[in-house]
């Protein structure tokens, strides 16, 4: 890997994880157990769509670890692991199919694939399946923060278009 797209992934990198500290600070929105913004995921959605499946795959990697690092709770690690890779994969499919103003959509399917993911490994960690009633609410809020996350992403990506192929050869 070229020294100047290392500097640039580690760059996306430190601002995802950033961006990741700082909404741990706020209280929820809602008052519903582990309901975030994610508002993380502004990153990797355009990493994703600027850079590629690969780049992305590897900030949101490297988000994840040192997320659990920073935050002092490896617990939470398999939980973020899977829902995370559960949204990569969709959005790296959407990325095929959408696009430059469809960003939103592949926000919105990667929270709700986040979602998915976490229940998933929720269900499977405490052994009880009804965890899975509490799906369609978190299927619902994801939909609300990842039309955010993905327009955010959208905008991003549309509006600094001729100064990102100039940061970005």
């Amino acid at each position: 890997m070229k020294t100047r797209r290392l500097v640039l992934l580690a760059l996306l990198t430190a601002i995802a994880l950033t961006i990741f500290m700082l909404e741990a600070q706020i209280p929820a929105p809602v008052p519903i157990p582990g309901v975030k913004l994610g508002l993380s995921n502004i990153v990797t959605v355009f990493t994703v769509f600027l850079l590629g499946a690969k780049e992305g795959v590897l900030v949101l990697a490297a988000r994840i670890f040192l997320g659990a690092v920073f935050a002092g709770n490896f617990s939470t690690i398999l939980y973020s692991a899977a829902g995370g890779t559960l949204a990569i994969l969709a959005t790296i499919g959407l990325k095929r199919v959408l696009k430059e103003n469809q960003l939103w959509v592949a926000g919105c399917a990667g929270a709700v694939a986040h979602s998915v993911g976490q229940m998933t490994v929720a269900v499977w960690v405490s052994g009880t399946p009804g965890l899975l009633a509490y799906l369609p609410i978190l299927i619902a809020i994801s939909l609300i923060t990842g039309l955010f996350t993905g327009l955010c992403a959208q905008f991003l990506l549309n509006r600094g278009k001729n100064f990102w192929k100039t940061i970005f050869r």
